[in-house]
């Protein structure tokens, strides 16, 4: 590496997003006093254009933690939502501080999902977004979507689409969250588990990384994002499953979070809310999962394999 022995290496995917959020890592390190670059690593998912639920999940962070255990990199940067829901003792991971975890649309004219006609054709790819969509709004056709921010957004603009539904954290983050025509209130869309949430991992064994990455920690976010991904894997369903959850902290100090597991076809759906402390983030998320678990959660998600 030319790199010298203070400086640590970010490894990051290439795209604009994944680069913004490495470089505001970058930044948060630096005003702690750890030096640190971006250094790119190209994922499968960047070059198989296939849907998310046919490559696989984790598709986009396995060569990300391979180049970190390889040594490529000091520190790999997650969206926390696209790891898999089993810890992984090679690494030490943290959340720093969590954007705003809600889903958008973006539509033609500033129209909102109320306001779009009757038949309209919405973009997305997530099983969890099209199964809600399709609840609210049964006449929707949808259309399935991968690609980049620009992407996605250019198919609305070009007419080709009325409405793509994307994570308001990512537009935020490139700075074009003032064109979302609107964002879904966690109570009328779920989003997806611990989405909004970077997870920012290190070698176990690397002191210094360690030290660096645990500085920027935000124990709340971990902890929210952690009850969240619980209830994923106790439900044992991937990342590409019709599974929402969200969770936040009350007036009282509490950890509440709520889950959904939605029929694709919107025809069938269980909900529930769970609280607890917030260092019982992994007891709330399995207490939330064995109740949609009886409410009849893994029939929905067998019937949508």
């Amino acid at each position: 590496m030319s790199q010298t022995a203070s400086t640590l290496l970010i490894g990051t995917r290439g795209s604009l997003l994944a680069t913004t959020q490495s470089g505001h890592v970058r930044d948060w390190l630096a005003a702690n006093g750890f030096a640190s670059e971006l250094h790119i690593v190209t994922t499968h998912g960047d070059v198989n254009m296939a849907p998310v639920e046919r490559i696989g999940v984790g598709v986009f962070t396995q060569a990300l933690r391979e180049a970190l255990e390889a040594g490529e990199c000091d520190i790999a940067v997650h969206s926390f939502k696209d790891l898999p829901t089993e810890p992984d003792p090679r690494f030490h991971l943290v959340v720093p501080v969590r954007a705003d975890a809600r889903d958008c649309l973006v539509a033609r004219d500033e129209l909102t999902l109320s306001e779009l006609p009757i038949g309209a054709k919405v973009g997305t790819g997530a099983p969890r977004r099209i199964s809600q969509l399709k609840a609210l709004r049964p006449d929707l056709e949808i259309v399935p979507l991968r690609g980049n921010i620009d992407t996605r957004m250019g198919k609305v603009t070009s007419g080709e689409l009325d409405a793509v539904v994307l994570a308001f954290a990512g537009l935020s983050r490139v700075g074009r969250g003032d064109e979302a025509t609107e964002v879904f209130d966690p109570s009328q869309v779920v989003p997806a588990p611990a989405q909004g949430a970077l997870a920012i991992e290190c070698r176990a064994d690397d002191e210094r990384a360690r030290a660096a990455i645990d500085s920027i920690a935000d124990a709340i976010a971990f902890a929210q994002a952690q009850a969240e991904r619980v209830v994923l894997n106790r439900l044992e369903a991937g990342c590409t499953a019709p599974v929402a959850a969200h969770s936040f902290v009350n007036e009282e100090g509490e950890l509440v979070a709520e889950a959904t597991v939605v029929a694709l076809d919107g025809s069938q759906a269980v909900r529930e809310t769970a609280t607890g402390r917030v260092e019982d983030c992994v007891a709330v998320g399995e207490k939330l999962a064995q109740t949609l678990i009886e409410m009849g959660a893994t029939d929905i998600l067998g019937a949508t394999t």
